[in-house]
């Protein structure tokens, strides 16, 4: 685990700065107490963190549990009895976990989970925008319900902060400057992160411009962390369930609601920050369970909010650099310990520096080379994706995701309607090392969790003879699982044999090109 430690501890960095306001943030959309979304993003670094066997991956409060949450606390009546419901849904977890509920992540198609990382990716865009331009949303909304909305539009200049403006200018080319130029010419810039250089750069700004009128951010455009003024005050921010409503069916309605909808949120973003692993490493998603449940079941007892696996921070930790899961450990320690030791001086964080940073995320997440490529695949991948990004964008996380699977089911569905599929593995000999593998005329997504599962487990020093003579149609996630096996093989010293209708092919690097005839429409 420190073995990487030059590079997991300025990706931590990153993610800290990341993940603090966010977890003020959904807390605060919940309903919750502030303090409540802190003790998430810790317990989700430190204890899932440990437990999880995802390298990447970095958990804490989930906003697309906010208006789940937001709900529970007023049917139970008081956030105490809200964090039982927390406690419960840790304990179904762990129940999933061993019961291996985790395979439900592998029948997401490919299609579906890169429209979730873009349609978050598109939201994280566009929700930053207000705090890029230092815009009182909550100001804003209300102003537009009591007043003509053209009016409001016509005066919107009135409604901008010019240092806002000035601060997102500026970290914007403190991050560009430092990832596409300065990280390419010195060891020094890979050491430093550009994000860590930007929030400095942003509290300067306010310690230095803070009584200048017209460039002065204002205090509901800066981070705003709960300040103790003692060690008792500090403890009493955390909040102890309330286990006399144990025995109310509401409160059992809640806990396995948060149970499966957080349990699905965390597979499907296993499966993407997977996918954005350049490594391809697998994470084992029934152990994810159990780290989630884990977490849960503490962060319930002590006042913390639902926690699952998040896309923004796992993708922040890959893009900063992030090796192994000590980044997660550390970011969650980072929080714990700044709003003990520094909770005013994190205060002076303009929330246009971590917008800018957001901007960023939210764009490599959506970024329109994406959506070609997709296109290029056909509607059979086009067309889901689209809609899981429409759907999330324009309705929420879980709709957005039943809208784009559904799309595919129908679309796998008139394909088996033309033609078959089934995957068909021929039994091998004990002891030798020799494999053989065969494809069907038609292979899908739903096939992927059983390929990936048999290649996963093939032992090294190996030989696999791959036979796609049949193989009529084939699916593109299961060109990835191929792409992401031929990178394993080579770290396993695995032979492989690829025989098809062209020929007969030693150890092929990329699949996508040599089976660019067979992949499915």
């Amino acid at each position: 685990m420190f073995k990487y430690l030059n590079k997991d501890l300025p990706a931590s960095l990153v993610v800290f700065f990341v993940a603090l306001p966010l977890c003020l943030g959904i807390a605060l959309a919940s309903g919750a107490p502030l303090f409540s979304g802190l003790i998430a993003g810790i317990v989700g670094g430190v204890v899932v963190g440990a437990i999880s066997g995802s390298q990447l991956g970095v958990s804490g409060p989930a906003a697309g549990l906010a208006v789940i949450v937001l709900g529970a606390i007023a049917t139970l009546g008081s956030f105490e009895n809200f964090l039982v419901a927390v406690v419960i849904g840790g304990v179904f977890q762990i129940i999933l976990g061993v019961l291996k509920a985790g395979v439900i992540g592998y029948y997401f198609p490919s299609s579906v989970i890169k429209g979730m990382l873009a349609g978050i990716g598109i939201i994280i865009f566009l929700k930053q925008l207000p705090f890029a331009l230092g815009v009182d949303a909550d100001a804003l909304t209300q102003e537009v319900a009591s007043t003509d909305l053209l009016a409001v539009m016509g005066n919107f200049a009135s409604y901008i902060t010019p240092g806002a403006i000035l601060v997102t200018v500026v970290s914007l080319a403190i991050l560009l400057l430092w990832e596409k130029i300065l990280v390419k010419k010195s060891k020094l810039f890979t050491i430093i992160p550009g994000p860590l250089v930007a929030v400095a750069v942003g509290i300067f700004y306010q310690v230095t411009f803070s009584a200048h009128g017209a460039l002065a951010i204002p205090a509901s455009s800066l981070v705003q962390v709960p300040v103790p003024d003692s060690i008792s005050g500090f403890l009493g921010q955390f909040t102890l369930p309330n286990f006399a409503v144990i025995t109310n069916p509401q409160v059992w309605v809640v806990g396995i609601t948060i149970a499966i909808v957080a349990s699905l949120e965390t597979l499907l973003c296993v499966e993407a920050t997977d996918k954005l692993d350049p490594e391809k490493r697998v994470t084992p998603t029934n152990r994810e369970l159990f780290a989630q449940g884990a977490g849960n079941i503490i962060s319930g007892l002590i006042g913390g909010l639902p926690i699952t696996q998040v896309i923004v921070r796992s993708s922040a930790n890959m893009q900063s650099g992030g090796k192994t899961k000590m980044s997660a450990i550390l970011h969650g320690l980072f929080i714990l310990l700044s709003i003990i030791t520094i909770p005013v001086l994190l205060n002076l964080i303009p929330l246009a520096v971590l917008a800018a940073i957001l901007l960023i995320v939210g764009y490599k997440l959506a970024k329109p080379s994406l959506f070609k490529q997709m296109y290029s695949l056909g509607k059979g991948q086009f067309l889901p994706f689209l809609i899981t990004v429409l759907g999330i964008v324009f309705t929420d996380l879980l709709t957005g995701i039943g809208l784009g699977l559904a799309v595919g089911v129908v679309i796998i569905l008139l394909n088996s309607y033309r033609n078959s599929h089934f995957l068909h593995k021929e039994g091998y000999e004990v002891n030798d090392g020799k494999y053989k593998m065969t494809l069907a005329e038609e292979v899908t997504f739903l096939n992927k969790g059983a390929i990936s599962r048999e290649l996963h487990n093939l032992p090294n020093n190996s030989f696999l003879e791959f036979n796609v003579t049949k193989t009529k149609a084939l699916d593109y996630d299961i060109i990835e699982i191929l792409d992401e096996f031929s990178i394993r093989a080579k770290e396993k010293n695995i032979t492989i044999k690829l025989i098809s209708e062209k020929g007969i092919i030693e150890n092929p690097v990329s699949y996508s090109a040599f089976f660019s005839n067979k992949i499915s429409a």
